[in-house]
C-alpha cells in the first residue's frame, strides 16, 4: 500500500517499467472450463450474481477506456503522458477480456456492443451517475486541459473509481472465486486486472500528490470528491435490494463499504490530502473504525436516506442520527461563521433535529433548541432529498417545500458552508 513518502519517491519511469514487466494477454486466457461450469455447475443464483457484479466491471472498463485520451493530452509532463498511454492500453485489454467472458461464457451475443446492450439494465443509479460524470469530465478536459481540471480528473478516475470502487471489489471477487474453486479463467483475468489497477492507482496518487501542492488544484480535487460521494456510496446497491446478489459471492454490502472506505482513506493520505484538509468533502468521522463507518453507510442506505431516492425514506432513529452526523461532518470549516450558530430542522412528520456550529466544527442532536438562529420547516422526505443533492434547495424554497425562518443572512451562507 502506498504511503505519502512512497508517493513522493515513486517515479513515473518506475511505473512505466512495471507496465513493461507485467505483460499478459486478454485473448490467451482459457475460458473453456468457465463455460462448462457456467452451463453445468453454477446455480441460477450464482449465475445472476456473477452476471450482475461482473456486468458492472464490464461496463466500467468500457467507459474508462473510452474516456482516457483527454487525460493524456492534459497531463503536464511527458512522463505522465507515456504512462497514461499504457493505462489506456490496459483498460482496452480489460474491456476485451470482459467481452470474452460475457460472450464466450455467458453467451451474450458475439460482440462487445451486443454484450453491453444485454447487460445495460443491470447498471445501478450510482454507476450511471458516477461514470456519466467521468464521461462529462473527459469532455471538459478536452476544452480545458488545465492543471485544476486534470487534478479533478485524477480524483474521480484514479482515487474514486479505481481505488474506492474497483480495487476493493476486485479483491473480494478474487477471494470468492478462489475459495469456491469456480471460473478459473475469470479468476486469472481478475488477478491480472488487479495488478494493472494497482499500477494505475499508484500513478494517480503520485500525480495528484504532485498537483495538490498548488492550492487551486487541491480545491478542484476536493470539490470533485464532494460531488462524487453521494453517487459512489450507492453504486453497489443490488437491484430491488436483492442482497443475495452480493452475499452469494461470499461477502456482505458492509464488507464492501469497509474495504472501499479503507482504500480511499489510505490513497487520500498518500496523495497529501489528509481528512482534516478535505473541507467536509468526505463526511465521515476518522476516529471511528472502518467497520463502524461502513455500518453507518449501510444503515443510511437501508433506510433510503441516501441513494437514488426511488423509495421513501424510513424514519429509523439510528439511521437518521447517522445522516445528521454526516451533515455536520460535511461543513467546510473555512466558511464557518465567526460566531456560534444553531440550525434547526422543524419537521412536520418527524422529530426535530438541530446542528450547533462553532469554531469550524458542528455537533448534531435531536430536539428543537430554545433559540435557533435559523429554522428550516419541511417534510422529512423533502429535507432528505435536499441533503443528498437530489433536490435543489432554492427550488424547494420556491415551491414552499422548504420554509426558512430566522437569520436569512445565515441562510444565504449555507451553500458555502455545506459546499453546495
Amino acid at each position: 500500500m502506498l504511503t505519502s513518502p512512497a508517493a513522493s519517491s515513486l517515479s513515473y519511469a518506475d511505473l512505466y517499467a512495471r507496465w513493461e514487466s507485467s505483460p499478459w494477454s486478454a485473448t490467451a486466457i482459457d475460458l473453456s472450463v468457465d463455460a462448462r461450469q457456467w452451463r453445468d455447475e453454477l446455480s441460477e443464483t450464482q449465475r445472476r450474481a456473477v452476471l450482475w457484479n461482473y456486468g458492472l466491471f464490464f461496463h466500467g472498463e468500457h467507459v474508462v477506456a473510452a474516456t482516457l485520451s483527454p487525460f493524456i493530452d492534459a497531463a503536464p509532463l511527458d512522463e505522465q503522458k507515456y504512462f497514461l498511454a499504457t493505462q489506456q492500453s490496459d483498460e482496452a485489454r480489460h474491456a476485451v477480456f470482459f467481452t470474452r467472458f460475457m460472450t464466450e461464457v455467458v453467451g451474450l451475443g458475439d460482440s462487445a456492443t451486443a454484450a453491453r446492450a444485454a447487460t445495460d439494465a443491470h447498471l445501478t443509479w450510482g454507476f450511471r451517475r458516477t461514470f456519466g460524470r467521468l464521461e462529462r469530465l473527459s469532455r471538459e478536459l478536452q476544452l480545458d486541459p488545465s492543471p485544476q481540471r486534470f487534478a479533478a480528473g485524477l480524483m474521480l478516475y484514479h482515487l474514486v473509481i479505481e481505488a474506492t470502487l474497483a480495487q476493493p471489489g476486485q479483491h473480494l471477487f478474487e477471494e470468492h472465486l478462489e475459495r469456491d474453486g469456480i471460473l478459473p479463467g475469470l479468476l486469472e483475468g481478475m488477478r491480472n486486472i488487479s495488478r494493472d489497477e494497482q499500477r494505475h492507482i499508484g500513478f494517480g496518487v503520485k500525480a495528484l500528490a504532485d498537483l495538490v501542492e498548488d492550492p487551486s488544484c487541491r480545491d478542484a480535487a476536493v470539490e470533485m470528491l464532494r460531488e462524487a460521494m453521494p453517487w459512489t456510496i450507492a453504486l453497489y446497491i443490488p437491484p430491488d435490494w436483492d442482497e443475495s446478489l452480493v452475499e452469494s459471492m461470499g461477502f456482505t454490502l458492509e464488507e464492501t463499504f469497509e474495504k472501499s472506505i479503507e482504500s480511499l482513506d489510505s490513497k487520500l493520505r498518500a496523495a497529501g490530502l489528509p481528512h482534516e484538509e478535505l473541507n467536509g468533502a468526505w463526511p465521515q468521522d476518522p476516529a471511528l473504525s472502518h467497520s463502524e463507518r461502513a455500518r453507518h453507510v449501510g444503515a443510511m442506505l437501508r433506510a433510503h436516506l441516501v441513494g437514488d431516492g426511488s423509495r421513501p425514506a424510513i424514519h429509523d432513529p439510528t439511521a437518521v442520527g447517522y445522516l445528521f452526523e454526516a451533515i455536520g461532518l460535511s461543513i467546510d470549516h473555512r466558511q464557518a461563521p465567526p460566531r456560534r450558530v444553531t440550525l434547526a430542522w422543524d419537521f412536520t412528520d418527524h422529530e426535530p433535529w438541530h446542528l450547533v456550529v462553532e469554531d469550524g466544527r458542528a455537533e448534531a442532536a435531536r430536539g428543537m433548541p430554545a433559540s435557533p438562529d435559523l429554522t428550516l420547516a419541511c417534510h422529512f422526505q423533502d429535507w432528505v432529498d435536499v441533503a443528498t443533492r437530489r433536490r435543489d434547495p432554492r427550488r424547494a424554497m420556491l415551491a414552499r417545500r422548504l420554509r426558512p425562518r430566522g437569520d436569512l443572512r445565515l441562510l444565504l451562507s449555507l451553500p458555502r458552508l455545506f459546499g453546495t
